[in-house]
């Protein structure tokens, strides 16, 4: 297992308004942050933009600097390549029958949770690294960010989410917050649960997915660099 936290660290519906699949599609996208500023390659805007993309909306979009744009598109490209993988489909199903549609949302940080904890990708030095240069380096564009990201930053920042993805209680504790933030599920200790009599299965999702969004992410953000 390449996992640095392979063991236990310490620590029925209906038929769904029209506005629960926006409501959904609004978490599945906001919760891999690690991912998101992995895949930016060390640009600061593109990073800015990449975990800014899902509180930007329409036109709102191109309020920001071309840079930030970048990373807006890269961001999209990257859920999208995400959603439409057959991979990521066989992950969403351990969740499904608890969760529905919400399952991708899950998903999402269970990915971010193996990222972090992945010694292919990170030490447990570098990715502290990481954290603290990916949070140093957008607070700078701190006055453009969105209302609901700027009151969320500190937290992230303070509480060093990226880094505390790696712990088991890191991602109970995401599995929580994506709770609160949901209209239509009420608790998260199911998810965790399936978490944990899945965590093999998960893993090899996570690893067969990794190498191919790196792939994608970088030949995309190539070609927006490009101005393709």
């Amino acid at each position: 297992m390449s996992s640095r936290t392979g063991k236990h660290d310490s620590g029925s519906w209906g038929h769904e308004p029209r506005h629960f699949a926006v409501n959904v599609f609004y978490l599945c996208t906001i919760m891999n942050y690690l991912a998101h500023a992995f895949l930016s390659f060390g640009i600061p805007e593109i990073t800015v933009g990449n975990l800014i993309s899902d509180y930007v909306k329409g036109k709102k979009q191109f309020d920001y600097t071309p840079g930030i744009q970048q990373g807006i598109r890269l961001h999209r490209a990257i859920d999208t390549f995400t959603d439409q993988h057959p991979v990521t489909s066989e992950a969403k199903k351990i969740f499904q029958p608890a969760y529905r549609l919400y399952s991708g949302a899950f998903v999402d940080v269970v990915y971010d949770h193996f990222l972090a904890a992945d010694n292919r990708e990170f030490s447990d030095e570098s990715l502290k690294k990481f954290t603290e240069e990916t949070y140093s380096s957008i607070d700078p564009y701190s006055p453009v960010f969105p209302q609901k990201f700027a009151s969320m930053f500190p937290y992230m920042k303070s509480q060093n989410w990226l880094y505390n993805y790696q712990f088991r209680w890191g991602l109970e504790k995401s599995f929580g917050g994506l709770v609160r933030r949901a209209a239509y599920i009420s608790e998260s200790e199911t998810a965790f649960r399936l978490f944990e009599e899945n965590y093999s299965t998960l893993q090899e999702c996570y690893n067969s997915f990794i190498p191919e969004i790196k792939i994608f992410a970088a030949q995309k953000m190539e070609e927006i660099l490009s101005g393709a």
